[in-house]
This record gives structure tokens, C-alpha cells and sequence, in this order.
């Protein structure tokens, strides 16, 4: 890797754009590893109007460009970076391990190939794709765009998210990205791996900007998705253009009828992939019984994962300037008060001695599920665990993005599929990080993206 700082520019309508007022993307350590080109409001406004006033690639071009784009991104080299070199920065500016890097890139690479498959699971079964099908003679559902651009507010915590905007790619949307300014090499690697394949400069734009620039992306879509904690999905709670994205706080429920040891090696795996840093990681466990003797295998567990840089092959704990571990730590501590602490009840900052520090676990035994503490999810392997009991029922495990039941309990299955605030119901032998393209992740996003209309003709 070059000493000098990679320079990340914006991708507008008329090509790549470096601009004079530029943000310093730190590494780990805080050293300054990358430069993000910031674009003005002005940028903004000009290359949403040319995706408005562009038309979407013919579908087939669009799959077979998705296709060649993956390869570009997943093997080649892009701006300058071997893919090597692209995995390698990644791991040191978003402290996700080198590992779930690769993962992501792998899944993103997936994605794009079977884009147009995933998108079309979301098609109600009585409605065709195009209203030259001939069915549509007689009077038939067709499934259509609610708009023309769709805009991404990037979330920075994890490179795999990029897989999903790329359904909408695939369905005809031009696409505007306004990158994250924790990880924005992902992004600019995957939007010119896809200009390169043939997606054309006014088909899908970066644009890295401020606050007020953001609020334009927004306004310049037709739809977009945004990412972000508790406060994000209440601001566009009513929104229906807008498809919020916040706190996932999965969960895995254990109940008297089933051994949890017979399932510890998925109930670990769930709260520590890839860091613990997703959504879709364990983030509380509710046991039938006594707690205190799963609490504690859990924590054998997680004590034995090493602390290493993020770039290292074995790496797994997420790691942050030392300064910022130590203030999750605190948080954490301040929060965790009236806990029981099998691990991580010191703090979880262990300093790799060159400014950065590890995100180390955390495993917190609580008396009761409704003690405020159950809601709380960070993003390195913290995981809460509580008694549960039928008498308590759907309540403790609601607003989980994926709960993981181990139960034979059919009543209680029915109600967990009966209850809107859990996306996603696993049973048995599942870790709470599964995902294929062609299911859905909170919901199908080709729900949100695209309507039905009734078409007849002659």
C-alpha cells in the first residue's frame, strides 16, 4: 500500500469529480488513510436532474452489466486498487475484520448476479413482468417501478448492505449513493466496477457530500433508503418513500423444551459473526429457566476469540481508535449497571498499542427481560441474557429483526409469525446472520420499489 492517502472522488453524471474541499477518512489509528472528494449542494441538485432526465438501460443489458460488474468488483483491479488492496483498506478504515470483508464482497458479488432472480420474488404471483405478455389481453396485473431514481444513504458499520440497492439497479431505477464517511471505498469500488461493465455515468452517481447535500439526495429521488439508529426510523416512520433502515436487535429465544447445549456452537456464532457489528447478529438471548448456566458458556466462548488487527487473517473483533473504544466502553458500563457481568464487566478495550483498540465481548446476565437493558445493541459482541418464561410470551421478543426460536412450542410459533415487529422467525439450528438473496431481509425491498397496475388491450 502507497503512503500517500487514497483519493475517493465523486462520480457524477459527467464522470469522476476531486474536489477541493476533501475529508480525511482516518484508519484505526486515527492516521489519515484515504481523502473523500465532499461535493457541494449544487453537484447534488445537477446530477439528480441527469438521472431524472436519463433512461434506464433495456433489462437485458442491465442483468448482463451486473454480471460482468460483479466480476470487476470481486477480481479486478478498480481506481488504482487490486481487489487485495480494496480488502486490505477496507479492513484498516472500517475496523471490520479482513474476513467479513471478504464475506461482504462475496455477498455483493451474489447479489449482483442473481439481482434480477431476488427481485422478482418480491412479484405477486398473479402479476407479469411486462405488458407486452400477452395474458395482458385478457386483463392482467403488471408489475411496474413507483419511480424513476432511488436514492441510498449508506450505512458504514458494514460493506454487505451494498448488495441490496443493486435489486434496484436491476428493476431500471438510476441510483444515487451518498456514501458513508466511515467506509466509502466500497461504494466507489462497486458504482465504477458497474461503469465500467456499462452502466452509464448518469445510471448510478456517488455523491459524497454534507448534511444539507444529503438532504437533497433525498429530494432529488423518487425513493430511497436510509440507515441509522432509533431516531432515523422515527423521522421517516410516516414516509412512504422512504424505507428506513435502523437497529435490527435479533434475538434467540431458548425454551424448557429444547437443550441449549446442543445448540451452543449457533447461539455463539450468532452474537460474534463478523464482529457482532451487524444487525442481524444475537444481540439478546431469553432462556426458559435458570439463565446464570448458559450466561456463562457463552462467555467461555467468547473469551477465547483473539484480539488482532482488523487486516489479520484471524482477525474477528472490531476494532476503533482507542479513544472511541473507551467510549463505548463507558457507555456500556453506565448502562450495564445492576447486571451481572460473566465477561467484559471491566470494559471491552483492549489497546493493540498503536492508537487502536479491540472491541472485546460482553455478556450480561439480567434479572428480568424488562429492565431496559434488553433494547440495547452495539456493534461488537454484546449480547444480554434474561429469563424468560410463557407467562411472558411475545412480549420480550418483539422488535427483533430475526428471532431464533428453539422451541416446539406450535402456539407460540404461530403468535411469533402473527406479530408484525418480528421481521424474520428462524427455527432451530440457524444463526441469526442467514440470509439469501431471493428471501427477505425486512421485508422484500422490490415491495417497496415497485406497485401493481392493471393493463388490458386488444
Amino acid at each position: 500500500m502507497t503512503t500517500e492517502p487514497i483519493a475517493i472522488d465523486a462520480l457524477g453524471p459527467a464522470g469522476a469529480y476531486r474536489t477541493r474541499k476533501r475529508s480525511a477518512i482516518p484508519d484505526v489509528t486515527g492516521a489519515t488513510f484515504a481523502e473523500l472528494s465532499i461535493v457541494p449542494r449544487l453537484f447534488v441538485t445537477r446530477a439528480m436532474s441527469a438521472l431524472r432526465a436519463a433512461t434506464s438501460l433495456p433489462a437485458e443489458r442491465r442483468l448482463a452489466a451486473l454480471a460482468e460488474g460483479a466480476e470487476i468488483f470481486r477480481h479486478g483491479e478498480v481506481a488504482g486498487l487490486s481487489y487485495e488492496a480494496y480488502e486490505y483498506a477496507v479492513s484498516r478504515v472500517s475496523g471490520v475484520s479482513r474476513q467479513a470483508v471478504r464475506d461482504a464482497a462475496d455477498e455483493i458479488h451474489d447479489a449482483a448476479l442473481k439481482a434480477h432472480y431476488a427481485t422478482f420474488q418480491a412479484r405477486p404471483g398473479s402479476a407479469v413482468a411486462d405488458w407486452r405478455d400477452p395474458l395482458t389481453r385478457t386483463g392482467r396485473a403488471v408489475w411496474t417501478r413507483r419511480g424513476e431514481v432511488f436514492a441510498v444513504h449508506a450505512a458504514g458499520n458494514h460493506p454487505a448492505p451494498h448488495a441490496l440497492w443493486l435489486e434496484a439497479l436491476a428493476l431500471g431505477y438510476r441510483i444515487a449513493v451518498r456514501p458513508s464517511r466511515r467506509e466509502p471505498l466500497t461504494p466507489h469500488r462497486l458504482i465504477m466496477a458497474l461503469r465500467q461493465a456499462g452502466f452509464g455515468d448518469d445510471q448510478v452517481v456517488l455523491l459524497p457530500t454534507d448534511h444539507d447535500g444529503a438532504d437533497e439526495v433525498l429530494r432529488g429521488a423518487d425513493l430511497g433508503i436510509v440507515y441509522g439508529g432509533d431516531a432515523v426510523v422515527r423521522k421517516y416512520a410516516t414516509d412512504t418513500t422512504m424505507l428506513a433502515q435502523g437497529p435490527g436487535r435479533s434475538k434467540t429465544l431458548i425454551t424448557a423444551d429444547t437443550d441449549w447445549r446442543d445448540h451452543l456452537d449457533t447461539i455463539v456464532d450468532s452474537i460474534s459473526h463478523h464482529g457482532g457489528v451487524k444487525c442481524i447478529n444475537t444481540t439478546a438471548v431469553l432462556v426458559e429457566g435458570d439463565p446464570a448456566p448458559l450466561a456463562e458458556a457463552i462467555a467461555e466462548r467468547l473469551a477465547a476469540i483473539p484480539v488482532l488487527p482488523p487486516e489479520h487473517p484471524d482477525a474477528v473483533l472490531p476494532v476503533q481508535r482507542a479513544d472511541s473504544a473507551r467510549a463505548v466502553s463507558d457507555y456500556l458500563l453506565s448502562q450495564a449497571k445492576g447486571t451481572r457481568a460473566w465477561l467484559g464487566g471491566d470494559g471491552v478495550v483492549a489497546e493493540l498499542g498503536d492508537g487502536s483498540a479491540a472491541l472485546t465481548p460482553s455478556v450480561r446476565q439480567l434479572d428480568r427481560w424488562d429492565s431496559g437493558q434488553l433494547d440495547i445493541e452495539l456493534g461488537f459482541p454484546c449480547v444480554w441474557v434474561a429469563p424468560w418464561t410463557p407467562a411472558d410470551g411475545v412480549a420480550p421478543l418483539r422488535n427483533s429483526l430475526v428471532l431464533n426460536a428453539y422451541t416446539k412450542d406450535e402456539g407460540l410459533i404461530d403468535r411469533l409469525m402473527d406479530d408484525p415487529t418480528v421481521s424474520n422467525l428462524y427455527l432451530g439450528d440457524h444463526p441469526t446472520y442467514w440470509m439469501e438473496p431471493g428471501v427477505p431481509h425486512d421485508g422484500f425491498l422490490g415491495e417497496f420499489l415497485m406497485r401493481s397496475k392493471t393493463v388490458i388491450r386488444g
